[in-house]
């Protein structure tokens, strides 16, 4: 089975080097995602207690807290995915240790990081 790549380059999906940037960018990608949750969290946290401060509605705090709910779920839910991918990079890496440049080193920075 190959990939073609942006550049229109033919490569089969078993080049570790294609794979380990294809496992890092999803540790990347998942790392951003449960910070965006965590900042969601954090930024809806402040506007319900403001909400209360201010004395607003009671169906809007109540709608807006179901809004923070579903974001506090999603917290742990995207940090276990971004451990499962991390762990899995690492695996990756272990078995094949001949790898070398810039995507082995952002993929070490991003498990030592995340596990």
């Amino acid at each position: 089975r190959n990939i073609v790549t942006a550049n229109n380059i033919i490569m089969p999906i078993t080049d570790p080097t294609r794979q380990l940037q294809i496992k890092t960018r999803s540790v990347e990608r998942l790392a951003k995602e449960a910070n965006y949750y965590k900042e969601e969290v954090k930024e809806n946290e402040e506007k319900i207690a403001k909400m209360k401060e201010d004395k607003k509605d009671h169906y809007d705090i109540k709608k807006f807290q179901e809004v923070l709910d579903e974001s506090v779920m999603m917290v742990p839910d995207s940090e276990n995915r971004l451990r499962k991918a991390a762990g899995e990079l690492q695996e990756f890496l272990d078995c094949n240790v001949e790898l070398e440049g810039e995507w082995f080193d952002r993929a070490k920075g991003l498990v030592e990081s995340h596990l």
